[in-house]
């Protein structure tokens, strides 16, 4: 039996709020913890760049992918590190991949604080799911300690 990778691409109008975003973020203003993601590419070494809500629970940093298995998550898996860029400021960071099993509460927390802007990817889960059904859809999303 094979497995589906899970992958939303972008539509022209998420595209578009995504150049506003990390414009923005260019410039130094974070809007709702948003980062400019720097990660080399996997096959043509370029640097490649995207606009990234930044979760921080408890002093630990974490990056979702709400679309799954995206450009910057396979760029990631094989570069090993990335940078996260605000204004001037870039910050390098060595990513740790977490486990289905760790990512309810992570998933959790991630949809209260921006569920007005990815809801949509999570076909009608929300912040008030059960464990048991974010472990249900955690295969689905990817997530990195940063």
């Amino acid at each position: 039996m094979t497995t589906m990778t899970r992958y939303i691409e972008p539509k022209r109008a998420t595209n578009v709020f995504n150049q506003l975003v990390a414009g923005l973020t260019r410039l130094g203003v974070s809007v709702w913890g948003s980062r400019v993601l720097a990660v080399r590419g996997r096959k043509s070494g370029d640097w490649r760049t995207t606009p990234v809500n930044l979760l921080t629970i408890d002093g630990v940093r974490y990056l979702v992918a709400p679309r799954g298995e995206t450009q910057w998550v396979r760029n990631i898996r094989v570069a090993g590190s990335g940078e996260l860029r605000l204004g001037r400021r870039v910050e390098t960071f060595t990513p740790t991949e977490l486990a289905d099993a760790d990512k309810p509460a992570i998933l959790r927390a991630y949809l209260k604080r921006w569920k007005f802007e990815v809801g949509v990817f999570f076909d009608g889960i929300d912040h008030t799911a059960t464990d048991e059904q974010l472990l249900e859809i955690a295969p689905g999303y990817p997530v990195f300690r940063v």
